[in-house]
């Protein structure tokens, strides 16, 4: 008999042989076959950072006699803090004799905190590098006043005259040669610079640091010394904020920043914020929703709000019109052929109310019947009726910066009937204007200060002289009453960078400041 024996057969597997180097180490692994650098590692008893570095790759498939090498790499980060110098600041001050500086605001560096990172492999430093930079204290500018204070005969105003002079607003009260700094922080854009009605409160644009923005909407309580600035939180102001005629509410219109020209996207909207005697601020409240602004709406449009504070008159490159603050109903009353300007920006015509706000004064763009084309060069001083909509032309070829403000009555208001409603006597005040010198060539002409009664009449140039340089565009302002030497309304502008004074009675011109850096004005 024979017996036989089954015997399994045994498979090993191969054992390979790895070297791991890390940690200024050498380790010895065996492995089976087919293992990854993962098994060659959890053999060895080594785990990997975040940062280390290894190669070959985690899954890598090793042979025998492989070489694994494992960099530690650590990160630290530290911070420096550096000064950041003040800057020093001149400013030209009329109010300090001439030939003298006084240190107005001293300076104070800032604090920059720099963070760095290093890298560390195996112990030993391979980088060194800036990761972030941040100011922890903003340096404050050293500021200096120059003296520029000239000998001009002081006059004595009525109210206060507000004016925007190298970026700093100034108040001159009761007379010319008593003038004071009630905003000192030389941001002032230009775009908003008008005072209540009272003349408590100044409302000013201040230019913005943050990215992305334009400007934001400030006031300063002009009574106080020093005067208090006021945020009220509205940025991206363009063309339009104003104090209501009761001095309560500011209301203004927004735009969008862009970085492309002109810089902005007009959103042709409408809010109003309360604000109290002691300049309390209210949340702002929407009058009118963004819109598109008609033709060249992107521009945006400029708004008046009624004396009786029941609507707001707006004008745009395509017409004039109302919006009613019951219902903020918005409504054509004229309009108008936009100019074309070939440019990167939009004509807007200057409007102004009649005292008891049935009317207005502007300006209309004139396309006479052979030549309809949007760039005729004709611009007409009109009256607008608002019951009736229909312009009266007073002056032909003013030009289209004629900007025409009514005065205030100089007279006892005299009412008369007209289309069954009762308007103000258009004798009983006066309408100043800007007279283009080239009215065919508005654009770029320069301009005279003309007045005319309500109705057109009496037409008188004013200043300046037929044989002196003319004025530049720009909204000019009334005294708030007349001047105490002769009874009659005065007139502030600009010329050649210098407020003056014009006598409307008797055409007499008063240079009141002469450093030449004024931009802005307004009397109240």
């Amino acid at each position: 008999m024979f017996s036989m024996a089954c015997t399994a057969t045994q498979i090993t597997q191969d054992i390979i042989n790895v070297t791991i180097s890390a940690d200024d180490q050498r380790y010895e692994v065996r492995i089976p076959s087919g293992s990854t650098v993962k098994d060659a590692l959890t053999s060895a008893h080594l785990s990997l950072g975040e940062m280390d570095r290894i190669i070959p790759t985690i899954d890598t498939v090793l042979y025998n006699g492989s070489a694994v090498m494992v960099t530690r790499i650590r990160e630290e980060f530290y911070t420096e803090k550096v000064m950041i110098p003040f800057e020093h600041q001149e400013f030209v001050n009329e109010a300090i004799p001439e030939g003298e500086s006084r240190l107005s605001q001293s300076g104070v560096n800032g604090v920059r905190e720099n963070t760095f990172r290093r890298v560390f492999e195996d112990g030993i430093q391979v980088s060194d590098t800036q990761v972030k930079s941040e100011v922890i204290t903003k340096p404050v500018p050293e500021i200096v006043m120059i003296g520029s204070q000239e000998v001009f005969t002081s006059l004595t105003i009525p109210g206060k005259l507000a004016y925007l002079s190298a970026g700093n607003a100034w108040i001159i009260e009761n007379a010319t040669a008593n003038r004071r700094c009630v905003v000192s922080t030389g941001d002032l854009d230009g775009r908003i610079f008008s005072l209540s009605k009272d003349g408590n409160f100044l409302l000013f644009t201040r230019l913005s640091s943050e990215p992305n923005s334009i400007n934001s909407l400030w006031i300063a309580t002009v009574n106080d010394n020093p005067a208090k600035i006021i945020d009220l939180g509205a940025k991206n102001i363009i063309h339009y904020a104003e104090f209501s005629s009761d001095s309560k509410m500011v209301a203004y219109s927004t735009g969008e920043w862009l970085d492309t020209t002109p810089g902005w996207q007009a959103n042709n909207d409408l809010y109003e914020i309360k604000i109290s005697s002691s300049g309390d601020i209210g949340e702002p409240e929407l009058i009118k929703e963004a819109g598109s602004g008609g033709v060249y709406g992107w521009w945006g449009m400029d708004l008046s709000w009624s004396p009786d504070q029941t609507r707001f008159l707006f004008s745009r490159p395509d017409g004039i019109g109302t919006i009613d603050l019951l219902d903020s109903a918005r409504k054509i009353i004229f309009e108008i052929t936009p100019y074309q300007t070939d440019g990167d920006w939009a004509w807007v015509p200057g409007v102004s109310w009649s005292p008891e706000g049935k009317s207005i004064y502007t300006v209309n763009h004139v396309t006479p019947n052979e030549n309809k084309t949007n760039g005729s060069q004709q611009f007409d001083l009109v009256v607008i009726h608002l019951n009736s909509g229909t312009p009266m032309t007073l002056v032909q070829n003013v030009g289209m910066f004629a900007y025409p403000i009514v005065s205030p009555t100089n007279k006892n208001l005299a009412l008369i009937n007209l289309d069954n409603s009762e308007f103000l006597d258009e004798n009983a005040f006066s309408v100043a204007y800007l007279q283009a010198i080239y009215p065919a060539a508005s654009e770029t002409s320069d301009y005279r200060l003309f007045i005319v009664d309500g109705d057109g009449s009496n037409r008188k140039s004013l200043f300046p002289e037929e044989d002196a340089g003319g004025l530049k565009p720009q909204h000019i302002a009334w005294s708030p009453m007349a001047l105490e030497n002769n009874d009659t309304y005065a007139i502030a502008l600009i010329y050649n960078g210098n407020i003056w004074i014009i006598e409307t009675g008797n055409g007499i011109a008063h240079q009141i400041t002469g450093d030449g850096l004024t931009s802005r004005i307004d009397w109240r």
